[in-house]
């Protein structure tokens, strides 16, 4: 992902705020593992499942910031990531988690884990309760770290990839289009930060932002020890 594209935007303030926690949300273990191929399969497959239920209220989070939109452009863009969602992302995912041994049953079935609870709600309140550009900064971490996460994995363990049965995984958030939504987002964040006094509230919103990544991290967390993990 070329960092000169938002070098000087209110994201690269979000996350020069919480260095800490963003190093240990892109270069968790977990992650690593995926890289290099040596994550345990029970362990993806648990990732699989966990994801699959946040996936549901990622396109509710979206569905709320179609209805938080202040423009036609912010609902158009808003309904594209929600309708890719919806309609590509969980149906490649389903597809993708039979080749694990997961059935699209076993999917829709999975118990919801308390670190994945914690985090969708999260969003969802900061939708709720505040305003677009609230919505947008719960959303970045998300959005735009998995851009920096598959683009580091798939350049930092390219020797390896042919090989690693998470290839795929690595390939869809270091893809071209991948990339590009996450630049384009990053482009909308900015724009309503403009618009919605974002200088102004800033420090509120990089508390929001540092809340957010640490769940993250946190759903990393959740996926590489599932068996010490509650529901």
């Amino acid at each position: 992902m070329n960092k000169n594209l938002y070098a000087t935007s209110i994201y690269d303030q979000l996350k020069r705020a919480c260095a800490d926690e963003w190093e240990a949300y892109c270069h968790h273990d977990f992650v690593n593992e995926v890289g290099a191929g040596t994550l345990p399969i029970d362990s993806f497959r648990y990732y699989l499942e966990q994801d699959y239920i946040f996936l549901i209220h990622f396109s509710r989070a979206w569905a709320l910031a179609v209805y938080k939109s202040s423009s036609v452009p912010d609902m158009q863009w808003a309904t594209e990531i929600l309708h890719s969602t919806l309609n590509t992302e969980m149906n490649l995912h389903v597809l993708f988690s039979e080749r694990f041994g997961v059935s699209q049953a076993q999917l829709e079935n999975s118990s919801e884990a308390q670190a994945n609870l914690a985090y969708t709600r999260y969003v969802l309140d900061k939708g709720l309760s505040g305003d677009i550009l609230d919505l947008y900064v719960a959303l970045m971490p998300c959005v735009v770290g998995y851009a920096e996460i598959g683009n580091r994995l798939a350049l930092d363990y390219h020797s390896v990839l042919e090989q690693n049965p998470y290839r795929e995984w690595i390939e869809m958030y270091s893809s071209e289009e991948y990339q590009e939504l996450a630049i384009k987002t990053i482009s909308v964040l900015e724009r309503i930060s403009r618009e919605r006094g974002g200088m102004a509230r800033i420090e509120e919103l990089k508390e929001t932002f540092r809340a957010a990544t640490v769940l993250e991290e946190g759903f990393w967390s959740l996926c590489y020890n599932p068996s010490q993990q509650s529901v």
